[in-house]
Order: structure tokens, then C-alpha cells, then sequence
């Protein structure tokens, strides 16, 4: 049998996108500086592109249709951070056509289907002012293997000739929302010109709901990213979709989807937004970009399952292992009687130490997920206790509790049914503001741990690597071959006082429970570390089992490792402190102002202050004055505004900056728009110069679309309890949902499904 090429097996999308990404290095190479391009340089560059044209089959019509009521649509293909090397694919109805119109960069367009005929004139300055004179050069109809090459002060009309439709492949020295100067003239003469703006959308290609459908069973990678606030994103959204909220990209982006060349989809409620993702994510250099036709709306009208809440895979796992292992469970009735009766039970809370601080059961003990085999044999020495798992509603329960059954502890286990939530229902009080205390295993409790944790990684399957294949694993993703995702799931203190470098954190319990927060890209490798031979084991196994992605683990040095007799041993170089984040920027920075200076501008009523991180931290606290908006609603309350400045707050100041640096952006044109800036510091700066903060919910104006409203954060008890019902019966139902929907990443060591 004939071995199919490597292309064949790629999706068109990916096609395409390496078949761009050939032409623009092409590109770089003959014409290095956009800037500055010789005539020999561009028809070069013509070349390429005709060679990029004649692979029609990348540019078919499913993927690049004409939006109705657009005679001529526009596609972006690529574009840099700065705008250059920008390439489009421009479709028209036979016989569109454009008036006479200048560049001020240089252009060249190629042929794909349809032929466009371009008049290209001279201009001269004309006996009045205003009025320039257009002279006749020369005519060129571009057709497939056909090309032209403007100079950026040719002027052109085009025109699609035939009874064919057409699609061109338009290349500029600059994208065509960075060129203010170009004008448009009344006629083929010249005369009177005006200046004109960019393409009112610019859209990018689409996939179909079977396309995607395919791609997500499919074993390469591939990253569905929801657009949406979070709290839209909550409201339904496709099940392997990880939310990344359009005006949160810059933040999250690089964590979520490490590898520029990764297969992207981008999809929200129905393309409002998605185009203008995909462009964002462009310019952040992300190659291989498209949008879900129809988003999730046009996903639910074909018959598709969509789903409610947040982290849904990771949920939806812990109700399969309770309903494929059977994980034994308590009611809260029998365990406040057993509590009361004085019954030697251990209580544990399986989430993190913040969410223990901010309320728990009144007699339980702080242990997170990956920390219960690893620390349970401190607090239940005697395997006739009785342990039992809770967290806030199931998940962690449940995962827990099967964690260490799995691990073989002799101790009768079960879950909370219901966790807190279960107990608020019955009437009962929770603890707050409890410190969580973990306490350290022994030598023979961790040497226990270590060989109950190797019972459970050899029954899931998952292998170590050495650091000659992490190297290899490291050198894929550096080359843009293979996503790499490096995480230590210890708790925050170890992680901070020394990790591998470059090594994310994720303690582990959260990586199971909310593995859409960490990993955006389905099939991609993850490599945990292993520094005691416990946690990163119970993790990796579960994650296994999760499915969507390659688990592997990696023996983590914290100490100098020994050497050969005669040779020194091997230092480990050690990173110490909180996580590096890196932002990605793909706009000019706004200006920013002092805390001192705010307070002076908004003694002077002349600006309007805008905090945009959370809701829930802007009730808490807050600038003076200042409105809570959800930032993809700031553009159209900003439409009616006129102050003379506005002010964007963020915790940090780190997102304030990304989003003001966008408004900016979107109102450069405007010359009524006030003046953007960002607060230096955020909020905490604010506090730290001794300013004081409002709080209270006054002031907010997007509701809840930045987050899922929990029923914790609800003062009217009579509400809560309905939101804690209907959150359970929720929980409970989607294991039916998960057959609904085809799902199949989920395999459970020792089951069947």
C-alpha cells in the first residue's frame, strides 16, 4: 500500500495554516524589511504568493463563505504582532467592484478562483487644491497563476469580471487597519478624495459543528477555546471547551495554549466575537486559527449536547467514578450523629487551604486532594478510623475518596454526599476563617505512601520519563512540534521555596478538578513532577484516566544528585517564588497613572473610573467612584460617555493595562473619545498609598457575565438552598449528558465503559 503524504493526514485548517506559515518565511526571506521593499524583492514575493494561490483546495468555500449583504468579504490569513507581512483571502460576487483607491503600502494580489481586472492610474496634484488629476497606467486581470504588484502611492480600481465569483489572495506591507492615510476619489479622472477606514469586519475561516465534532475524537491536538466572559461561558458551551475570554486572551493565552502552532477553534454564542478572537490570537502569533460556524448556538440547533456550568469535565469525572466504582458515601444526618456519638471518624476537606479558610465543616481537617495519601496516614494512624471526604458539593468527594481507596488504605473510606452544601440544606452551620494546618508524614507513613501511590500509577498506566526524554519531549516544543505542559502539584509554599525552572504549579487536586483552567490543548503531553513518589502519582494516575491528554511523570531532583565515583555531583538549579506569568501584547501600551494623580482627577470630576477584573473583588473593595463593567461591554458604555478621561483598574493593574491598551486602540478615530489610561499597581497600589477603598455592589453594571454566580456568594437563604438543589440535581445528571454527547476521553482503571 502507497504511504499517504504527511499532509494528508492533517486537517485543511492545519494545511493551510503550515502552507501560510511556509509562504510568510518565504516572504521574509527575499523581502526582509517590509518597510523598505524593492521592486525586485516584491515580485519575488509575487511568486510566492501565486504558488500559495494555486493550492485552491485550502481555500475552499465551506471554510471561506460570502457573508450575506457583504458583496465583498474579507478573511484574514496572517499578520504580525506589528501589522506586517498581513495577508488576506478577499471574495466577491461577479462584477463587485471598488472605486479608484491608493494603498500607502505596497499590495500584491494572486489569483485563487474568478478573475479581477485592475485599472491602475498615476496621481498628480490638479490646478485645485484637494482635486488631483488620475492618469492611466496600465490594466492587469488577475486570475489563477496571475498576480499584480502595487506601490503604495498606486492608485487602482478592481472589478470582478466574468459570471464567477471570486477569491484573491491580497498581500500587504501593512494591515489594512494600521493605513489611515488611504483615499478613495469620485472618479476614474481623479478629483475630490476623502480618506477611508479599514473593512468593517474581518473575518477568519470557519469549521463546521462535523468538522470540529471529528477533530475532538480525533487523536492530534487541538485547543477549543469558548470567548465568552466566564460567566456566559457557564451559562452553556460545548463540553471540551476551555474559556478564554476575548479581553482576557493577553493573559491567559500563553499558559493555555503554549504552542503557537497548535490547531485552535474559537467559538462563543453565535461569531459576535469569535473573529475578533481569532484576529487577536493572530497577532499574538498564533498560526493555525478558526472560528466554529454558527458558535455554540448553531452547535445546539443541529442536535448537539451543550453544557451548563464551569470545569464539566472535570465534574462530570467524579460522577462516572461514583457510578463506575461505586465509591461508598455518607448522608450528613449519620455523620453528625456519629461526630456526636464520639466514633472514631476523621473528616478531611479534599479542597485547597483558601477555600478551607473561607468555611468548612466545623470538625474537619484541611487535606487537599493530592495530599490525601500522602498525608493520611498522620491524621488516621489506626486503620479502624473511619475517614470520611467532603468538599463543597461532590467532585472532590467523590475523587477523593476513590483516591484512597484506590490506594489500598486498610481505613473504611467514604464521601460526604453532597459535601457543605448537603449540610447547609440541613439546617446546619459551617466553620469560617479555620487555618489549615497540614501536617508532615513520617518516615514510615510516607514510606507507606510511596508504595500505595505506585500501586495506583502501575494500575493507570502511566510511565516515567528520564531527563534524556524530557529533553527530547522539551526540543519538540520549542520546534512548535508537540505541546508541552511541565507542572508541579505540591503545595504553594514547596512550590515557591524551590521548583524545576520553568515548571508551572497546579496543586494537584485542582488539576484534576478543574483540568480546563490549566490545559487548553486536547492530546498534548503532560509531565508532571515527582518529588516524593506519592502526589504527583495519584495525580498523574488520575489525570490518565480523565483522558484528552499524554500523562507522564518525571523524577524531580530538589537535592544534588549523585555522580559516577571520581566525578562531582550534579547541582540542581532551582527556581524560588510565585509562578512567572507571561502577558503577551499585540498593542501599543496605554498610558498609566499614579494613585496620587487619580485621586487629584476624580477631586476634579472630570474622569470615570472603570474596574474590570471581578466582579466579587470589586464588591469587596474598590477605587472611590469607580463601576465594575465585564471589559467586552466597555466599548458600548463608552459609546455615550464624554468625559475628558477614563481610568481602567484591575487587581494588579496587569489586566487594566491590556484592556485600556485596547480601548485605546478602538477609539484612536474618535476625536471625541476620552483619553485611556490604566492605573500603575491596580487596586493594590491604590491601598498601598494609603488610599481607601469602597465597597459594596453600587456601581456595578454587567451583572453576573464575568463569572458563574455560585450559591455560597447568595445572602437570601431561601435562594441559596434553590441554587444548591438545582447545582446537585446538575451534578447528577451528567452522566446521562456524557452518553448523550458521545463523549469517550474518560477510562476508568479496572472498568469497562
Amino acid at each position: 500500500m502507497t504511504q499517504l503524504p504527511p499532509t494528508a493526514k492533517l486537517s485543511v485548517q492545519t494545511q493551510r495554516a503550515r502552507a501560510v506559515a511556509a509562504f510568510i518565511a518565504g516572504v521574509r526571506a527575499v523581502l526582509p524589511d517590509p518597510a523598505r521593499a524593492k521592486p525586485s524583492q516584491l515580485e519575488a514575493a509575487a511568486a510566492l504568493l501565486r504558488g500559495l494561490a494555486a493550492r485552491t483546495e485550502l481555500f475552499d468555500a465551506s471554510s471561506f463563505a460570502l457573508q450575506p449583504e457583504r458583496p465583498g468579504t474579507i478573511y484574514r490569513l496572517a499578520e504580525d504582532t506589528d501589522g506586517a507581512y498581513a495577508l488576506y483571502l478577499s471574495l466577491g460576487e461577479a462584477g463587485k467592484a471598488q472605486p479608484p483607491h491608493d494603498h500607502t503600502t505596497w499590495a500584491i494580489i494572486a489569483g485563487v478562483r474568478g478573475e479581477e481586472r485592475n485599472e491602475v492610474y498615476a496621481r498628480t496634484p490638479g490646478a485645485e487644491p484637494g482635486r488631483d488629476v488620475l492618469t492611466h497606467v496600465r490594466r492587469v486581470d488577475v486570475a489563477q497563476g496571475s498576480s499584480i504588484v502595487l506601490q503604495p502611492d498606486d492608485v487602482h480600481t478592481i472589478e470582478l469580471i466574468g459570471s464567477a465569483a471570486g477569491a484573491h489572495l491580497h498581500f500587504y506591507g501593512l494591515a489594512l487597519d494600521r493605513l489611515p492615510g488611504r483615499v478613495v476619489f469620485e472618479s476614474t479622472a481623479g478629483g475630490a478624495y476623502r480618506t477611508f477606514g479599514p473593512p468593517a469586519a474581518i473575518f477568519h475561516a470557519r469549521v463546521s459543528a462535523d468538522e470540529l465534532e471529528r477533530a475532538l475524537r480525533g487523536t492530534a491536538e487541538i485547543a477549543l477555546l469558548d470567548v465568552r466572559e466566564a460567566g456566559r461561558y457557564a451559562e452553556r458551551h460545548i463540553l471540551e471547551a476551555a474559556n478564554a475570554p476575548l479581553w482576557r486572551i493577553e493573559q491567559r493565552i500563553d499558559r493555555l495554549v503554549p504552542r503557537r502552532g497548535t490547531r485552535i477553534v474559537v467559538v462563543d454564542e453565535d461569531e459576535s466575537l469569535a473573529h475578533e478572537a481569532a484576529g487577536k490570537l493572530t497577532r499574538l502569533g498564533y498560526t493555525d486559527v478558526a472560528v466554529l460556524g454558527g458558535g455554540t448556538r448553531g452547535w445546539a440547533a443541529d442536535g448537539r449536547e451543550v453544557f451548563w456550568g464551569t470545569n464539566v469535565p472535570s465534574k462530570a469525572f467524579g460522577e462516572v467514578i461514583e457510578h463506575e466504582k461505586h465509591t461508598p458515601w455518607i448522608d450528613v444526618d449519620e455523620l453528625a450523629a456519629r461526630v456526636a456519638a464520639g466514633e472514631d471518624i476523621v473528616v478531611v476537606d479534599s479542597r485547597t487551604p483558601e477555600e478551607f479558610n473561607h468555611f468548612t465543616l466545623p470538625f474537619s481537617h484541611s487535606l487537599p486532594g493530592a495530599e490525601l495519601v500522602y498525608r493520611i496516614g498522620e491524621l488516621a494512624p489506626d486503620p479502624k478510623t473511619f475517614v470520611v471526604v467532603n468538599c463543597a458539593g461532590r467532585t472532590r468527594s467523590i475523587v477523593g475518596a476513590q483516591t484512597l481507596i484506590d490506594a489500598g488504605i486498610p481505613n473504611k473510606v467514604a464521601s460526604l454526599k453532597n459535601g457543605t452544601m448537603e449540610w447547609l440544606l440541613s439546617g446546619r452551620e459551617l466553620a469560617y476563617g479555620r487555618q489549615a494546618a497540614l501536617a508532615e508524614p513520617g518516615p514510615a507513613s510516607l514510606a507507606q505512601a510511596r508504595e500505595r501511590a505506585r500501586a495506583v500509577i502501575a494500575a493507570a498506566g502511566v510511565d516515567y520519563v528520564d531527563a534524556a526524554r524530557l529533553a527530547a519531549f522539551e526540543a519538540d516544543a520549542a520546534a512548535g512540534e508537540r505541546s508541552l505542559y511541565r507542572f508541579d502539584v505540591r503545595t504553594r509554599e514547596e512550590y515557591e521555596s524551590g521548583h524545576l525552572p520553568g515548571w508551572r504549579w497546579a496543586p494537584g487536586g485542582q488539576l484534576v478538578q478543574a483540568t480546563d483552567e490549566y490545559v487548553g490543548t486536547r492530546r498534548a503531553r503532560v509531565v508532571l513532577a515527582d518529588h516524593d513518589g506519592v502526589r504527583a502519582l495519584t495525580t498523574a494516575a488520575w489525570l490518565r484516566q480523565l483522558g484528552a491528554v499524554e500523562v507522564y511523570l518525571f523524577a524531580a531532583p530538589l537535592a544534588p544528585q549523585a555522580a559516577a565515583p571520581g566525578e562531582p555531583a550534579r547541582s540542581v538549579t532551582l527556581e524560588s517564588g510565585a509562578e512567572r506569568v507571561r502577558v503577551l501584547r499585540h498593542r501599543d501600551p496605554a498610558p498609566v497613572v499614579r494613585a496620587p494623580v487619580l485621586e487629584a482627577w476624580l477631586a476634579a470630576a472630570d474622569t470615570l473610573v472603570y474596574d474590570v477584573d471581578r466582579r466579587q473583588s470589586y464588591v469587596r473593595g474598590h477605587v472611590p467612584g469607580a463601576r465594575y463593567a465585564a471589559p467586552d461591554r466597555l466599548p458600548a458604555l463608552l459609546a455615550n460617555e464624554r468625559a475628558r478621561r477614563v481610568v481602567i483598574v484591575s487587581e494588579d493593574g496587569v489586566l487594566a493595562q491590556s484592556v485600556a491598551a485596547e480601548l485605546q486602540w478602538q477609539l484612536r478615530r474618535d476625536e471625541h473619545a476620552p483619553a485611556v489610561h490604566a492605573l500603575q499597581g491596580g487596586t493594590r497600589a491604590w491601598q498601598a498609598a494609603g488610599l481607601a477603598l469602597d465597597s459594596g455592589a453600587a456601581g456595578v453594571l454587567t451583572g453576573d457575565d464575568d463569572q458563574d454566580i455560585s450559591p455560597y456568594l447568595l445572602d437570601d437563604v431561601a435562594a441559596r438552598n434553590a441554587g444548591f438543589r438545582a447545582y446537585l440535581d446538575w451534578e447528577l445528571q451528567l452522566v446521562a449528558q456524557l452518553e448523550r454527547a458521545g463523549a469517550q476521553d474518560i477510562r476508568l482503571s479496572g472498568t469497562a465503559r
